[in-house]
């Protein structure tokens, strides 16, 4: 082997064996080897899950070369999210016997969900409109927003029909089998539709362009090892983080509930959001909110969907029950999600939907406040009927583009 093709190995393994040391303290503690305190082992198994999170964003997009273009993006957006489905299913099959761990399987969800929607989606656009001005390319006319192609009309799609869904939960006050089975199937119908979707070759850049460099086979065998290590560190690490990060709320007297919901997902979502502020911080912030829009929907979908499955096998009943808090989550969660789509019914996220966005999110989670919450989910589902009325010429085309192939379909 000559001197360019050793180095150029070094670096393609570099990254990845950094991302294994940085994950061996964490596993460690989930091997039983070792014992620190609840708030020191919650931080190591969460950079365990984070580092094996990175591996898979890598690897993941450069799978892109060999899967077709739309539905390329739909299974990036699942392997990044991958250890928030792990996270969130223990939690579920966990609860199956243990009732009190109900509330943090809702809590994790619908945190998850909140934070790509709040704060991914206006952080894309800011990132991308702060890159484009920077190279004097920002806009039409020069204005803050992100346009969206025609085929994100059918992420929308899905989304709305999975909200419709969604809202059974806080009806009925539990999140049903029959739910969760409807949603999954969504998912999967998701992953047909978008396979048929138009294909862009993707841009690879950093560690994802140096496995994708590797000729075909190598390339797929060396996704499909990092894919196994990467999925095996977060398995050891996600149910020790879980109880780990219940315990270390305890000791610190942190609500655990707001601790679930919130740590959780930024350290399980952290690659997810690193890819699309890349594409952002590279002056493509329409395939950075692409991305978050994606994994939206998977989450919106499989992982809502996942929890009363994992519930059923872990023993418990056919359905999962929801008290008053978590009922009320769901529906924030939900209306948030339809303003979310109403917003981009017109394939343009602007400066004041990313505000309000934002804004919304961020008062519900500084005032926890039920009756507070609650006038902000009203408020969501207001401006959302707004702008379906606005943009009601959209419509149609929206519900329609999931159970429309493209004219050149791959």
């Amino acid at each position: 082997m000559s001197s360019r093709e050793t180095g150029y190995w070094l670096r393609l393994i570099s990254p990845f064996l950094l991302c294994v040391a940085l994950a061996l303290p964490g596993l460690l503690i989930g091997a039983g080897a070792w014992h620190p305190p609840a708030e020191v082992a919650a931080l190591a198994l969460g950079v365990s899950i984070v580092a094996a999170a990175f591996m898979l964003g890598w690897i993941g997009e450069a799978a892109e070369l060999d899967l077709a273009g739309g539905l390329a993006v739909g299974l990036l957006a699942v392997v990044t999210i991958l250890p928030e489905y792990v996270v969130s299913v223990y939690f579920a099959y966990a609860a199956g016997t243990d009732p009190s761990m109900v509330q943090y399987a809702s809590a994790n969800v619908t945190g998850a969900n909140r934070l790509l929607l709040g704060f991914g989606w206006p952080a894309i656009a800011l990132v991308g409109f702060l890159a484009l001005r920077a190279r004097k390319q920002s806009g039409p006319a020069g204005k803050f927003g992100i346009e969206l192609d025609d085929e994100s009309r059918t992420d929308l799609g899905f989304l709305l029909l999975a909200s419709v869904l969604a809202l059974v939960i806080p009806l009925t006050g539990s999140l049903h089998l029959l739910v969760g089975i409807a949603l999954v199937l969504l998912f999967f119908f998701y992953l047909w539709r978008q396979s048929h979707a138009e294909r862009e070759e993707p841009e690879l850049a950093g560690t994802a362009a140096r496995v994708g460099a590797l000729p075909k086979w190598a390339r797929r065998g060396f996704i499909l090892v990092i894919f196994l290590l990467a999925a095996a560190i977060i398995l050891a690490a996600a149910e020790p983080f879980a109880h780990n990060l219940i315990e270390a709320g305890s000791d610190l007297g942190i609500n655990q509930y707001l601790l679930v919901q919130w740590i959780a997902p930024l350290a399980s979502e952290a690659p997810e959001f690193t890819l699309a502020l890349i594409f952002a911080a590279k002056g493509k912030p329409n395939m950075g909110l692409a991305v978050l829009v994606s994994s939206k929907v998977n989450q919106w979908t499989a992982l809502a969907g996942s929890l009363p499955i994992a519930y059923v096998v872990g023993g418990g009943s056919a359905f999962i029950p929801m008290d008053g808090r978590q009922a009320e989550e769901f529906l924030l969660t939900t209306a948030q999600t339809v303003m979310g789509v109403a917003l981009l019914l017109g394939l343009r996220l602007g400066i004041r939907a990313s505000i309000s966005l934002f804004v919304l999110f961020a008062v519900a989670f500084v005032i926890p406040d039920p009756g507070i919450r609650m006038d902000i989910a009203w408020l969501y589902f207001a401006i959302a009927a707004y702008f379906f009325v606005r943009r009601r010429r959209y419509i149609k085309d929206t519900v329609k583009a999931p159970f429309t192939l493209p004219k050149n379909p791959v």
